[in-house]
């Protein structure tokens, strides 16, 4: 693996982003800000790395969610 030291992203597995999601907003918040199905009816960690990894511009929405995330934390520190 090349090192990206300006990509937020690099190294890091989507069910180690989703599970950080699913922490900090819960299921329903998480739902409402991507409108998925697998977020939204009876969601979990399983179901949706299985969706997200066959549909590229659903883990597009959530790699973006996580990075706004990871913005507004640093910003409220």
């Amino acid at each position: 693996m090349e090192h990206q030291p300006n990509n937020p992203l690099h190294g890091l597995r989507l069910d180690t982003i989703l599970e950080q999601l699913v922490a900090h907003y819960g299921w329903k918040e998480l739902g409402e800000r991507i409108t998925i199905r697998c977020f939204t009816h009876n969601p979990s960690i399983k179901s949706s790395l299985s969706f997200l990894r066959k549909t590229p511009w659903a883990r597009e929405r959530v790699e973006g969610l996580y990075l706004k995330m990871l913005r507004d934390t640093k910003k409220n520190l």
